[in-house]
């Protein structure tokens, strides 16, 4: 039974005749007996009086989902279905991470109102976040003794990754339309589509003059090419161990959602197919046949509750799921960190079945706190850790060298720096007329 600081201030005011008469005085001792009597009396007719929080309604409104880095707003609506007036505290449990406020509210409802209570919610992570309970606990008029109750109220909020990374569209956008021919840059690239004709400028290349039209027009006229559409881009996101590493305060599968979401929202642009599978012993989450806007609202949703599991990747499954999503020449990216030669067996095993028909591009992330301890030689540890991080270097080196023997492209960067870098390399790709 809950009892507040009234009920104990009250307890302790029967101490009043032990001090004044000591406690050999058997006055004294009949006063606090009689006091105590009192105390928990008016104690029972409290709760008595006290409102049931289990007549209580609780009905709870929170939006459906919420980008990391964005606020939400949850409304508690607390009705009193019973017949006295509730005098509660009210306490509203979200998970941690969901960025709750500390919520202990008193309110007071008379009989068959309602009561709308708010709080604010700042997630610190993706994925879902949940409540599944309130807790009611109800005063007597006189503030001693509460009843409690905790009545159920499940909530439910998806936190969607926030996509940081679309702060580089707008200039990867630029430069894809001047190689798709929208600026009077034009180029030229191995296995690229025709476009249009237009007059010769200074800096044009002289192999794309068209001289037959040059002929009719009696004026320099030169080809203008644009790269192919319609290609598949396929990517391929680690869940495994690997990609619960933290760097840089961000986990590493939140750092290969980044990079994803930003290859496909310029992808599609480029009017490119866009798929994407997460996996490591099984499939975890899949997007096949979206297109435009709808892409990447469909790989936000389908990984913002996917956590990474502590398990070895099984990358002999590679093969098999890029076949079954198209059995075109195609970019496949891979978004993993194999940090040693035995967490990148498997996967260099299958390289040569992927090389041998796509593009591959395999993405990592590189911890930057490893590059600085090379630099560090101030004492005895220091140098122990620096040759530690050398050996990583070189194992990481030796690894890459290992992929471009099996015809993969790799690519390592610091987080907030590898998705602009898988980006361009797409657009190089696109530039030299491999896609």
């Amino acid at each position: 039974m809950p009892v507040s600081g009234r009920f104990v201030a009250l307890l302790a005011a029967g101490l009043v005749p032990l001090v004044l008469f000591g406690t050999t005085s058997s006055a004294a001792l009949w006063i606090l007996g009689g006091w105590l009597a009192l105390a928990l009396l008016m104690g029972v007719i409290d709760t008595v009086l006290a409102a049931s929080p289990r007549r209580v309604r609780i009905e709870r409104d929170v939006p459906r989902q919420v980008r990391l880095g964005e606020q939400a707003t949850s409304v508690l609506a607390v009705t009193n279905a019973g017949t006295r007036t509730l005098r509660a505290t009210v306490r509203d449990a979200w998970d941690p991470s969901a960025g709750a406020p500390r919520m202990r509210e008193r309110i007071s409802i008379p009989p068959s109102e309602r009561r709308a209570l708010r709080s604010t919610l700042s997630p610190t992570r993706r994925g879902e976040r949940r409540a599944h309970h309130v807790t009611i606990r109800s005063w007597g008029p006189m503030g001693l003794w509460a009843r409690q109750a905790t009545l159920a109220a499940p909530g439910r909020l998806l936190v969607l990754p926030p996509f940081n990374s679309r702060k580089h569209l707008p200039s990867r956008l630029a430069k894809l339309r001047e190689l798709d021919g929208q600026t009077q840059l034009m180029v030229r690239g191995h296995g690229t589509e025709f476009d249009s004709l237009r007059e010769y400028v200074r800096g044009d290349d002289v192999r794309s003059i068209d001289w037959r039209a040059t002929a009719r027009r009696q004026d320099l006229v030169v080809r203008t090419w644009r790269p192919e559409r319609d290609r598949r881009v396929v990517i391929l996101v680690d869940a495994g161990r690997l990609s619960a590493a933290r760097v840089d305060d961000e986990v590493r599968l939140d750092t290969a959602i980044e990079s994803s979401l930003l290859l496909a929202a310029l992808a599609t642009r480029a009017g490119d197919r866009v798929d994407l599978l997460a996996f490591d012993r099984r499939v975890r989450g899949r997007v096949q046949g979206a297109s435009g806007p709808t892409l990447t609202n469909r790989i936000v949703e389908t990984l913002a509750d996917v956590e990474p599991e502590l398990i070895e990747t099984d990358w002999t499954l590679a093969p098999g799921l890029v076949r079954g999503v198209t059995t075109h020449r195609s970019l496949v990216l891979i978004v993993t960190t194999p940090d040693a030669a035995g967490s990148a067996t498997s996967l260099l095993d299958v390289l040569p079945q992927l090389t041998r028909k796509h593009v591959v591009l395999v993405a990592s992330v590189v911890d930057p706190e490893v590059w600085q301890a090379t630099r560090d030689r101030s004492d005895r540890e220091a140098v122990y850790r620096a040759a530690s991080a050398e050996r990583v270097m070189l194992d990481r080196a030796r690894l890459h060298q290992a992929m471009r023997r099996f015809g993969a492209d790799v690519i390592e960067a610091r987080p907030a720096d590898l998705p602009p870098a898988v980006a361009d390399r797409y657009l190089e790709y696109k530039r030299a007329g491999k896609l």
